[in-house]
């Protein structure tokens, strides 16, 4: 089994680890921890080294519990949830952790997101934390 994580490193970030992990233990799955990043740009190298190194930590949390991870930054040219959901069907996964923000229904029809995209069209199931 693999189970894709969608990880920034920031806020819920540690929340979707430690679920990754009980669902990694409970089907003996392989981790798949993935950025997504619509540029990379020279003016994106700082951003670029911070998701690295963010992955990096993932990778060693993982392995410190036991469970194989791999780590992927993707930088693809496409948005985030579209991104993730096709590497997703690229590499057979099981199952998507992602986290999602609270916002306004207004936000949400402005600013599209990330976690709806791949809620939506994921051929896999997903599951949220907030």
């Amino acid at each position: 089994m693999k189970i894709l994580v969608g990880y920034k490193g920031v806020n819920i970030g540690q929340d979707l680890l430690k679920l990754a992990v009980e669902h990694a233990k409970a089907f003996d799955a392989t981790v798949l921890v993935v950025t997504s990043m619509l540029e990379g740009t020279e003016k994106d190298q700082k951003k670029i080294l911070e998701a690295e190194s963010n992955l990096d930590e993932a990778q060693v949390f993982f392995k410190g519990q036991g469970i194989t991870c791999e780590k992927h930054l993707l930088i693809r040219g496409m948005e985030a949830g579209e991104d993730i959901v096709a590497f997703a069907n690229e590499k057979n996964v099981d199952e998507i952790i992602i986290g999602v923000k609270s916002r306004s229904n207004v936000g949400k029809l402005l600013f599209g997101s990330t976690a709806q995209t791949v809620i939506l069209e994921a051929d896999c199931p997903v599951v949220s934390v907030r």
